[in-house]
């Protein structure tokens, strides 16, 4: 993978090198497609997978335009987190371009999902995140964690949570044609008893940390930040792109705005459960 530097107004692009006349695809929400296990992006027939982590570390570091070269169809795993992303990206330095940055300003709340698992995003004064998870595994259990992306909180409090998966589901990924070079270096691997990887977890709540990284980086495909809370409980990279699709097909919903920071923002109450308060 190679980030190139692109004029203003060109968004998150795609280009795939490897094919013939290196087609794009741009991230864009009408491109994803509805996947449990990560963000897919197709046009015209080409395919890029596993994107949410780049597109999280682009959204944290707030980079508007870039093309992203790849020689095939899955974006570098890396260490499973956002932060290998971050680190590049502040090693090559930024550019502040001559324009403004579009942004997207919630008007009203959207939802999807159920009871068992929902996904919203409502007005808000910036771009904030909340989730909470349940799973019936003791290593797991029930986490909540929140987040507005403001003073480098992105890079300070979540880039660094890994992706997550069972020992039960290498194979099933495997078969995908995903996760191809899956190890405990680029994962925390979840067995029947703890965790496996030797040096254990980067946080006590990292699983959850690691949905607000890709809750993140599924909403960039917005086109650009969204202006609004977003709340998310046990939901999926299938519900964000059901989430984004909702909201931009509905012009009621939202509104194009300028980035304009307030003097002073609420931070989440990380001590309240998520769906006690839905």
């Amino acid at each position: 993978m190679r980030l190139v530097p692109a004029a203003v107004g060109t968004g998150i692009v795609f280009r795939r090198v490897d094919l013939e006349g290196a087609p794009l695809v741009r991230a864009l929400w009408d491109r994803a497609v509805e996947s449990p296990l990560c963000t897919t992006l197709v046009e015209d027939g080409v395919t890029v997978s596993t994107i949410e982590h780049l597109m999280a570390a682009l959204a944290g570091m707030e980079i508007d335009d870039v093309v992203v070269e790849l020689d095939g169809p899955e974006v570098p795993i890396m260490d499973g987190s956002a932060a290998p992303f971050v680190f590049l990206i502040e090693c090559a330095g930024v550019v502040e371009q001559a324009a403004p940055r579009r942004a997207i300003r919630m008007l009203r709340e959207v939802r999807v999902g159920d009871a068992g698992a929902w996904a919203s995003l409502r007005p808000g004064p910036v771009s904030s995140f909340r989730f909470e998870i349940d799973f019936p595994h003791p290593v797991i259990a029930q986490q909540s964690y929140g987040v507005t992306l403001r003073n480098g909180a992105f890079k300070n409090e979540v880039s660094r949570a890994r992706t997550f998966g069972f020992l039960h589901e290498v194979d099933r990924l495997r078969e995908l044609g995903l996760a191809r070079g899956g190890s405990l270096e680029n994962a925390i691997v979840v067995a029947e008893h703890g965790v496996l990887n030797e040096e254990g977890l980067r946080y006590a709540d990292e699983f959850v940390r690691h949905k607000i990284v890709d809750s993140i980086g599924d909403l960039y495909l917005a086109g650009g930040p969204i202006i609004g809370r977003f709340e998310g409980y046990r939901s999926s990279h299938a519900l964000s792109a059901r989430l984004l699709r909702t909201v931009m097909s509905d012009p009621t919903a939202w509104t194009d705005d300028a980035m304009v920071e307030p003097a002073m923002t609420p931070a989440w109450d990380n001590s309240a459960p998520l769906a006690a308060t839905a």
